[in-house]
């Protein structure tokens, strides 16, 4: 019996969205054009379920490039309306089109000389009527079986704020950075905006040595600093690298490994990042070289040392 119900109310939506997509039409280009041209943010107000799926609709608009606030009508003929700006637009939620929280807000909507656009499921009624642009997102069936409760019509409403927020940035040309902009403390945003300059060792955290540092000194620098790696340089001028494996290379194969210096062992030449390239295209690279650190160089041969970059920064950060 569940299993049947569930089946009934997702063909019965999946049927109001198909339908949906084929009522699109000039209004909706109308709308959009609105909108782009808005130079203030989208107001977004609905009460009840149609205020839910508002607060979704505005919180969609305003993550993808359109901004967009949510105001409860209730709250809005109590002085919230006052947030509202003439060079705003007025996006109402209705299935009726009758509410009258709604309906108590348009002449204050009005007065300001805001456009309108209606996403309603009553063409005929009375917020149709104060509306400058009508979105028709009505359905022939709830899929509610008592025919009471919003459904169908819910999710009608919440596909066709998604399309007018997609239609929206694609218009405005938004882009992933943009997006990573927008979300700096999600994964995109840690992926586009983190610079390697973010997470590198620089100064007295950086596991330095001389190309004349014997073997006993080395492995002290490197247990201090806690990298895993040295960095051979004389300055700022950089010479080479010893990570970990080489030192556990060394000591499978040398006898005398005591006596041994820094240039012989390390490795000349390594693999460098830039400080302002992204931490993710870091990443690659210690992929790709199955390494888990690159030095850090502020020129563009890979001479100059400015720090040095660990894999286990990246995950810290949350890049990985």
């Amino acid at each position: 019996m569940s299993i049947e119900r569930a089946k009934k109310v997702l063909m019965i939506e999946a049927r109001a969205l198909t339908e949906l997509a084929e009522r699109v039409d000039g209004s909706f280009v109308k709308a959009v054009e609105i909108m782009l041209s808005c130079n203030g943010k989208v107001i977004v107000a609905g009460i009840g379920k149609s205020g839910l799926v508002g607060r979704k609709i505005a919180a969609t608009l305003a993550s993808t490039g359109t901004p967009a606030f949510f105001v409860h009508p209730a709250e809005g003929v109590h002085g919230d309306v006052g947030m509202v700006a003439v060079n705003d637009v007025v996006l109402l939620l209705s299935n009726s089109g009758e509410t009258e929280e709604l309906i108590s807000l348009v002449p204050a909507f009005k007065r300001l000389g805001l456009p309108i656009i209606g996403l309603l499921g009553n063409k005929n009624s009375r917020l149709a009527k104060s509306s400058d642009v009508i979105i028709d997102v009505h359905v022939t069936e709830e899929a509610c079986p008592l025919k009471l409760a919003p459904t169908a019509s819910t999710t009608a409403a919440m596909a066709m704020g998604d399309a007018l927020a997609l239609a929206l940035l694609q218009r405005r040309g938004f882009t992933e950075e943009d997006f990573a902009r927008l979300h700096p403390s999600g994964t995109l945003g840690k992926k586009l905006l983190l610079r390697v300059s973010d997470l590198m060792h620089t100064g007295n955290s950086l596991p330095l040595v001389e190309k004349d540092t014997l073997f006993k000194d080395l492995v002290c620098e490197m247990s201090s600093k806690m990298l895993g790696h040295a960095i051979v340089a004389d300055g700022d001028g950089l010479i080479g690298i010893i990570s970990d494996g080489d030192i556990r290379r060394v000591l499978e194969k040398e006898t005398d490994f005591i006596n041994l210096s820094a240039r012989d062992i390390m490795t000349a030449g390594p693999k460098w990042v830039r400080p302002d390239d992204l931490a993710e295209e870091a990443l690659r690279m210690m992929e790709k070289s199955s390494i888990t650190a690159l030095v850090v160089c502020d020129d563009d041969k890979g001479e100059k040392l400015a720090g040095i970059i660990h894999l286990h920064d990246l995950l810290r950060a949350g890049v990985v």
